[in-house]
């Protein structure tokens, strides 16, 4: 006979909203427990189970390993007390009001078992596109305010049904307390519309015959809309670029898993990625010949992601070609949410919409992941993450942290966890840093945290985020690839690291155009020790639209004829003369504008259509070419250690006269540049005496760019690290800047540490 115990057991994380507490009612029952469940707000979970030891102790082994999908445990604390002789297991009211104020789950795919039920005849939610429990659906984009639930969210608008409001309290049922449970009965519903009238009829079966017919649909779904179309069709496709004004944008797809095969072959964990719940974009390398030319001009791979609602689900049930289901906003502008600007502003792009009257509390764009250096990285985190915290110590002080101006996320720390906002983006707009002001207030009203009243920005005086920063509090300016780099060593929990932070550009310490740095990072103390070597920016913020500018910069500079940079001769005539006389010709480091040079240079792309489209069609050429060995010499100058760009170009037209073909050229570029920036960081370790070296910047995405500093790094014997919990480029940079702010704070407090 075994002895009888009772457990008190303390659970923190990620365990309201998710089910965690019908979950531990059925493993209690389960295991023939008595004793209770219930929740205490930000404390977490308590539980208390009586019954013999085994059977606690297996009920413990499963409250870890079979948790619900969205479940996070962060912390699990026991205590053993007296048994009580209880024989009922109970769930109790919270002791905070509701469901308590802990951490909201992000908005995931929709389950297994949902999708069963959406495609079982016999159920009540047969065919019915909203269909949720527990384990699924949206979460972020449609609550209002914390406690979570149903009163705050915007579930609100549509009442429970018999049948629903009796799943919703039985505690046995997976949909018990799923504040987002609706049916075709009392649920949000679909309507099709053409011309500005609803069409009669199927909504989704009207919607798949007008993607049959090769016509653009704009889709509302869980955090905003897309537009799709038929990606197997080059004149839908082109179409769609024409009526958007995006002539090279990448445009991600949305396929079934049978369909992805026609055009890619994931690797097993790209795979992994795929069919997560999180359901990210994961950009693969894809192969000719299925795909239309114009999904992603000029690239070598291409962002997929598989269908996450139900929706999505009754879609390509009868679909069998993948579409293209990018975000439907203008370049540069959020997300369209409301049907009336829907309508509105997508007349003459869309040609019909597929809508529902579920409001959209918050937008919330796809992630993007993509495989590189051999790890899951982030290009932006959003759907699927977004606002689950970042355990992060950074001391006992609130902070905010507002970003740069491209790619922006806000960030909030408190109590040793960092909450990032999801992808706001490019805050040059009117509309978009007003989408920052709106993500913010409702990031702080989910963590029921007030507005810190210490804000990091970017160190740049003309970017919005940094007027912002200004008018909300007291401002802790920090510099770009200071951030950069404190968000790498934050996220590694480093005292100390060599960080190279490459990206096309940066406010720098002296004002000019930083971005290929070297920094030695120790607990927020820096000291420059390497770059690589200034060149004149012919026409400042054009010569990031023209790269043919940098191109005749660089061929100015080695001595050598700059008519190869494929400019007119009236546009490299005004660019000597700039460069001559120094007239708006900032001098730059940036990695991005030396890649910009050499895409120009070859001819592979000599007008910027979109951010980063130089290097992206660089990095295209060069997987199909072998890089020749050119050397990346190093001198010092400045003060610190510089890689001699210049010199770098001069080989490379060296090599093209010896027959390199252009993406020969390419690849030898980029491996290049990576074997000199490691080159400079392990010599700065070696005399710092520091045993990390990272990589970070908007180029750490660059898969062989990432992979050859890797291997140099280690080879050489030090550590590497690179970006996991944030992506490495701006959408990262809230996070650093906290990470700087806190240490320059406890610096100020503690100047003597």
């Amino acid at each position: 006979m075994f002895d009888r115990v009772r457990k008190r057991i303390l659970v923190r994380g990620t365990v309201q909203g998710v089910g965690f507490r019908p979950f531990v009612y059925r493993t209690a029952l389960r295991h023939g427990l008595a004793g209770f469940v219930r929740n205490l707000g930000d404390a977490g979970v308590e539980i208390e189970v009586e019954g013999a030891r085994p059977a606690v102790e297996r009920f413990v082994h499963d409250l870890v390993h079979e948790a619900p999908p969205l479940a996070q445990i962060a912390d699990l604390a026991q205590i053993e007390l007296a048994a009580l002789g209880e024989e009922q297991f109970r769930i109790l009211p919270s002791k905070d009001e509701g469901e308590g104020s802990g951490t909201i789950p992000p908005d995931v795919a929709t389950c297994r078992a949902c999708i069963e039920d959406i495609f079982n005849p016999h159920s009540r939610f047969h065919r019915y596109w909203a269909t949720s429990c527990t384990d699924c659906g949206p979460r972020l984009t449609v609550i209002e305010e914390v406690p979570y639930d149903r009163p705050r969210t915007a579930f609100r608008d549509f009442p429970l049904c018999p049948d629903c409001a009796r799943e919703y309290a039985n505690p046995a049922d997976r949909r018990y307390h799923a504040q987002t449970i609706a049916c075709p009965v009392c649920g949000p519903k679909l309507r099709f519309v053409r011309q500005g009238h609803e069409v009669p009829g199927d909504p989704v079966k009207l919607a798949v015959e007008a993607l049959q017919r090769g016509e653009t649909l704009a889709i509302k779904g869980l955090g905003g809309t897309h537009l799709a179309c038929d990606a197997t069709r080059e004149e839908a496709v082109a179409e769609l670029r024409r009526r958007l004004g995006r002539p090279g944008q990448p445009f991600a797809l949305m396929a079934r898993e049978d369909l992805i095969p026609k055009f890619a072959d994931p690797e097993a964990g790209e795979w992994e990625l795929l069919r997560s719940p999180r359901r990210p974009i994961v950009v693969l390398r894809h192969h000719a010949g299925y795909l239309a030319p114009s999904v992603a001009p000029g690239l070598h791979t291409v962002g997929v992601m598989l269908p996450y609602t139900g929706l999505h689900h009754l879609l390509f049930e009868r679909l069998d070609f993948p579409l293209v289901m990018t975000s439907a906003n203008f370049p540069g502008r959020p997300m369209l949410i409301e049907d009336e600007r829907i309508l509105g502003e997508l007349e003459g792009v869309a040609d019909a919409f597929l809508l529902h009257n579920r409001r959209i509390v918050a937008r919330c764009d796809d992630s993007v992941v993509r495989v590189s250096g051999g790890a899951p990285v982030f290009l932006r985190r959003s759907r699927g993450w977004v606002p689950e915290p970042i355990p992060l110590e950074l001391g006992d002080e609130p902070l905010l942290a507002l970003g740069g101006d491209l790619n922006v996320t806000c960030a909030v720390y408190h109590r040793g966890k960092v909450y990032l906002s999801q992808h706001v983006g490019n805050t040059e707009h009117l509309e978009t840093e007003e989408f920052l002001r709106e993500a913010l207030e409702h990031l702080l009203r989910l963590i029921h945290v007030p507005r810190p009243r210490k804000i990091a920005c970017d160190l740049h005086p003309r970017f919005a985020t940094t007027r912002l920063a200004r008018e909300l509090g007291e401002t802790i300016p920090v510099q770009h690839h200071v951030a950069h780099v404190a968000g790498l060593a934050a996220e590694h929990n480093l005292p100390e690291i060599v960080g190279i932070a490459v990206d096309g550009y940066g406010y720098g310490l002296d004002g000019q155009a930083w971005g290929g740095e070297v920094f030695l990072w120790r607990q927020g103390h820096i000291v420059r020790a390497g770059s690589l070597r200034p060149v004149p920016m012919p026409g400042g913020d054009l010569a990031t639209l023209r790269p043919g500018r940098m191109a005749a910069s660089f061929l100015h500079a080695a001595g050598l004829d700059p008519r190869g940079a494929g400019l007119s001769p009236v546009e490299l005539q005004a660019v000597l003369l700039q460069i001559e006389r120094g007239i708006n010709c900032p001098w730059t480091t940036g990695a991005g504008r030396f890649l910009d040079a050499v895409a120009a240079w070859v001819g592979i792309c000599r007008e910027r259509t979109y951010e980063g489209e130089p290097a992206l069609r660089l990095e295209a050429a060069a997987a199909r070419g072998q890089p020749w060995e050119i050397p990346a010499p190093i001198a010092q100058g400045e003060g610190r250690l510089l890689l001699d760009t210049v010199a770098l170009f001069r080989a490379l037209v060296q090599a093209r006269g010896e027959g390199a073909t252009p993406e020969d050229l390419a690849a030898a570029a980029q491996e290049a540049l990576a074997q000199g920036l490691a080159a400079l960081a392990v010599q700065a370790a070696r005399a710092s005496r520091v045993e990390n070296i990272g990589l970070t910047g908007g180029v750490a995405v660059n898969d062989a760019i990432v992979s050859a500093v890797k291997r140099a790094v280690e080879e050489m014997g030090f550590r590497f690290f690179a970006h996991r919990a944030v992506p490495p480029g701006d959408g990262g940079l809230a996070l650093g800047q906290l990470a700087q702010a806190a240490h320059e704070l406890a610096f100020h407090e503690n100047p003597g540490h």
